[in-house]
């Protein structure tokens, strides 16, 4: 227990040392002298006072710093933008630009988001853009594929950003991701089937008002958003759901098992299952007769991407096994804010 008093006196010493009230005594070596608190406490704050210009002074040139900089990004992004078509290269630029796009976003966003169920990094990096959307009066629309009703939490965050004010449908396929800024600016990947290898982001009038009429069609056929956990199967007057309708047309588009799924968000597996229900149905031994037998039957008439219009619980999945949910993940892939161009 006499350590632990000696260690406090010490302390008390050094403190007063740092503050200057007392020093080594020049007469006695060995000792200690009382030092005036007017000198040391003066001393100790010009000393704090030297600093604190020192640190104002490296403020204000890292201010001007900035400020160069600043006008040096927005002048070379001036000159970008004269061009209709800027090409986008790596995760890290893509979402750079997707976050200064949304910043910038005044009045309307709308978004293809296929790949089926959403990652959770995706979802949780897109909640402070659209949150902050909301707060602008951003109006939002997103579409994204029926496969995510196989996934419960992806279905969750689409009624969440019901909640925030935006709207929310699904279609059996799309053609590619997409995000369309005020109708000004649109961003596409370079490859439909990995968005992360680059993008191209355009700013043309006339491609801007052809894209915007594409989501505008899709949009219209598309179904609300349901948060029913138990999806029923809507079908057409020949029996079909949107499901059914899109494979088929993929298949006669000469789209492989793997392309198919990809499209639809689905696993192989599903894919594959639908498929060979539909030949069965048609009585085809092989695609190509069951192509030609579906379109002696009407059945390919509907619009690509057509997921008509459900009622209100309805998703126009054809496949509410659980299990989808892990399988699609395959070729589901990471979104912008995620590793995809959106996942909102």
């Amino acid at each position: 227990m006499v350590g632990r008093p000696i260690e406090v006196v010490r302390g008390a010493l050094d403190e007063c040392v740092r503050l200057g009230l007392i020093r080594p005594s020049w007469e006695t070596p060995g000792r200690v002298h009382a030092v005036s608190p007017d000198v040391a406490l003066q001393a100790l704050l010009a000393r704090q006072e030297s600093a604190l210009l020192a640190r104002q002074r490296q403020i204000a040139e890292t201010r001007v710093e900035v400020a160069r900089l600043s006008e040096e990004f927005a002048a070379n992004r001036s000159r970008r933008r004269h061009n209709e078509v800027e090409q986008l290269e790596g995760l890290d630029q893509i979402r750079d630009r997707i976050g200064e796009l949304t910043l910038g976003c005044e009045r309307s966003l709308v978004a293809f988001a296929p790949g089926g169920h959403q990652t959770s990094d995706n979802r949780e990096a897109s909640r402070p853009l659209t949150e902050s959307l909301r707060d602008r009066g951003v109006t939002m629309r997103t579409i994204y594929l029926d496969s995510i009703y196989n996934d419960p939490a992806s279905v969750e965050h689409a009624g969440w950003l019901v909640e925030l004010g935006n709207d929310v449908r699904t279609v059996a396929w799309l053609p590619a991701r997409m995000i369309i800024f005020d109708g000004e600016a649109a961003i596409l990947p370079m490859d439909p089937d990995n968005s992360g290898d680059g993008a191209l982001l355009f700013r043309g009038r006339g491609v801007l008002a052809g894209l915007s009429e594409l989501f505008r069609l899709v949009w219209e056929r598309a179904a609300p958003i349901t948060s029913a956990r138990q999806q029923r199967t809507s079908t057409d007057d020949k029996g079909l759901t949107s499901q059914e309708k899109a494979i088929l047309r993929l298949l006669g588009e000469g789209f492989t098992d793997e392309g198919v799924a990809r499209k639809l968000g689905v696993s192989v597996r599903t894919g594959r299952r639908i498929t060979a229900d539909l030949m069965g149905r048609l009585g085809a031994k092989s695609r190509f007769q069951a192509g030609l037998r579906a379109a002696r039957l009407g059945w390919l008439d509907e619009v690509p991407g057509a997921g008509g219009k459900l009622d209100a619980d309805h998703s126009g999945s054809s496949d509410p096994t659980p299990a989808d949910a892990a399988d699609a993940s395959d070729d589901a892939g990471p979104a912008v804010a995620g590793r995809r161009l959106a996942d909102r």
